[in-house]
């Protein structure tokens, strides 16, 4: 039996099927948004199920540029693969447009799968795209898109990968627009429908209601969509929640107010008990499997 290894050495197992089971279930799939090691890890130790890897917040923490279409294919597939090497819940990431044409869906979801990842999201945007709940998005032809789904179905290697489709059709077509594309998308084969950015919850029925595979809510705070708690999600009938710049939001307000205390007063002293102290820190990524692995080859 080999010994055990910290998760980052390991190779977590059947989070596919795990991320499926979950969307046949009765909850809401909860998946708090990450864009790196820290968050995702922070994720799954709060006890949810899933976590979402955020292409904004990729952008922000990796290139420090907000979500304007310059985070790369490979830039992305990097950070995705990190995340999922850290965590042992599926990891839903964000694949935007899927970087190009046909070829370029085929080799992004071959990629992303390779990497660890359970469901790739891709959106029906034109390039260079735009966060979803900023004006100025403009969508592709209803082909398109169903091209791209097909060429993602096709290439998956494991049939319980799940493809989600997204739809930013709604800002600017209105919501039956956006319903009979995403009914489009669901016909083509995709698993999950993320119809982007609607306007109240009445919209949000209509979405759950209309649509025959799983839906996903987009929570972002501020932005076009109400914040609903995760009973009423579950209610209107959504199977996915995702939160993408949660952590994003209040990592930068904390972070504000710690250096703003440390300028004023000179020690981080008034901040100190809302910090992890350094052991939790470290144990946070499995420090004790760490040194057990390297002191059995001393």
């Amino acid at each position: 039996m080999k010994p055990a290894l910290p998760l980052s050495l390991a190779y977590p197992s059947n989070r596919n099927a795990r991320f499926r089971e979950l969307l046949k279930g009765e909850q809401l799939v909860s998946a708090p948004g990450a864009f790196e090691c820290l968050t995702a890890r922070l994720v799954e130790k709060a006890g949810f199920p899933a976590v979402y890897v955020t292409g904004s917040g990729v952008s922000i923490s990796r290139l420090g540029a907000p979500d304007v279409a310059v985070i790369s294919f490979a830039e992305q597939l990097d950070q995705v693969h990190r995340i999922a090497d850290v965590v042992d819940i599926p990891v839903i990431a964000d694949a935007d447009t899927g970087y190009g044409g046909p070829l370029n869906v085929m080799r992004t979801v071959r990629e992303f799968e390779k990497a660890g990842v359970s469901a790739i999201q891709i959106e029906d945007q034109d390039w260079p795209k735009k966060c979803g709940h900023e004006p100025g998005r403009r969508v592709v032809e209803t082909q398109v898109m169903v091209d791209r789904i097909r060429a993602a179905v096709d290439t998956r290697h494991d049939a319980n990968f799940a493809i989600v489709a997204r739809t930013d059709a709604r800002t600017n077509l209105g919501i039956d627009a956006a319903l009979e594309r995403a009914c489009a998308y669901a016909e083509a084969g995709a698993d999950v429908i993320f119809v982007e950015s609607p306007e109240s919850k009445e919209e949000m029925q209509r979405i759950t209601r209309t649509l025959p595979v799983p839906t996903l809510a987009n929570l972002v705070e501020g932005g076009r969509t109400p914040i609903l708690d995760r009973d009423t999600l579950l209610a209107l009938g959504y199977r996915v929640a995702i939160y993408p710049n949660s952590l994003t939001r209040l990592i930068g307000r904390m972070g504000q107010r710690m250096l703003q205390s440390l300028q004023e007063t000179g020690t981080t002293a008034s901040m100190s008990g809302d910090m992890l102290d350094h052991r939790e820190l470290w144990d946070l990524f499995d420090y004790d499997a760490w040194t057990s692995a390297e002191n059995r080859y001393r």
